[in-house]
């Protein structure tokens, strides 16, 4: 096994790498430099290396449909191809990752380009953790002129709302950092949500960083519409034969470093938010219900939906 594709596989366990996307990107770059660095002799060698990488990078985080929906790509187009030389499949992974890598951020631009039309002057914008496609988001809309400010979250245990809080200052839009536990507090105030996503199910429900479906309750007792902001690809295809999307327990450690010994601390990742909250998922294809995700998945990306 390739030591690259252990490295990444740790990095990606220890929230070395943070955020879907950037998990995905690191996870199908790893498989490149294991196809470029491959003793494999003939095509069956060189697919189970790419298997085993898939195993091992699966394991590194529970819920991380993009990261499961590019690799299974990468893999299904070596598998596909009529060549059985190896010196022919590599550069092909290569070729594939870089197509994806360029659809990947196409669809981002995509999706900020429309959600951007969401933003107008002198909105409060409410946002929780860091998702890099809420950012750029808001960064083009801070480009068309759009003058308005945003409330962020500290997100803990890791506090990545601080990251989306330092980017906001750096591109020197106005804004708010509170305690995760203050969000009722402010929610009467803003004028809408946008969160991201680390996957989307079958029904339409968002599974996001943990205190997202405690903040869709809010946003809708106070008659705030709450987005979700996610590229299509977060959709996770196994709901659909009735498997639930995991979530992630991760070391309580990270709540409680020096907690009492008899002490039981649990430290979810990520949480439900069912698709009653939702106003609407913004993705490369609109805004769309969260109850058409199937329907929208199979005309943009068919081969996701194919049984695994």
């Amino acid at each position: 096994m390739s030591e690259t594709v252990r490295a990444t596989a740790e990095k990606i366990r220890k929230l070395e790498v943070q955020g879907a996307r950037n998990v995905a990107i690191a996870a199908i770059k790893a498989l490149q430099t294991l196809s470029e660095q491959t003793k494999a002799k003939n095509k069956t060698a060189f697919i189970c290396e790419l298997k085993e990488a898939e195993k091992m990078l699966f394991a590194s985080r529970e819920t991380e449909p993009l990261m499961r929906n590019a690799v299974r790509w990468i893999i299904t187009q070596a598998q596909n191809s009529s060549t059985e030389k190896v010196d022919d499949l590599s550069p092909m992974v290569s070729s594939n990752v870089s197509l994806f890598l360029q659809n990947l951020e196409a669809s981002r631009e995509r999706t900020a380009e429309i959600g951007a039309k969401r933003i107008r002057d002198g909105m409060l914008v409410f946002t929780h953790c860091h998702s890099s496609t809420v950012t750029r988001l808001l960064a083009k809309a801070k480009a068309d002129g759009k003058n308005f400010s945003v409330i962020c979250t500290e997100t803990r245990p890791a506090f990545q709302g601080r990251i989306t809080a330092k980017e906001m200052v750096d591109l020197d839009i106005q804004t708010m950092f509170i305690v995760d536990s203050a969000a009722r507090s402010y929610m009467g105030d803003v004028d809408l949500v946008m969160v991201g996503a680390d996957a989307i199910t079958s029904e339409g429900n968002v599974v996001n960083k943990i205190g997202s479906s405690s903040i869709a309750v809010l946003a809708n007792e106070a008659r705030k519409p709450f987005y979700v902001v996610s590229e299509l690809l977060k959709f996770d295809p196994e709901t659909l034969n009735g498997q639930y999307e995991g979530i992630e327990q991760r070391n309580p450690i990270e709540v409680w470093s020096e907690a009492p010994e008899k002490l039981y601390v649990r430290n979810p990742a990520f949480d439900v938010t069912p698709s009653r909250y939702i106003h609407g998922i913004i993705c490369e294809e609109g805004v769309i219900a969260p109850q058409s995700i199937v329907e929208t998945v199979n005309r943009s990306y068919p081969w996701v939906l194919k049984p695994i």
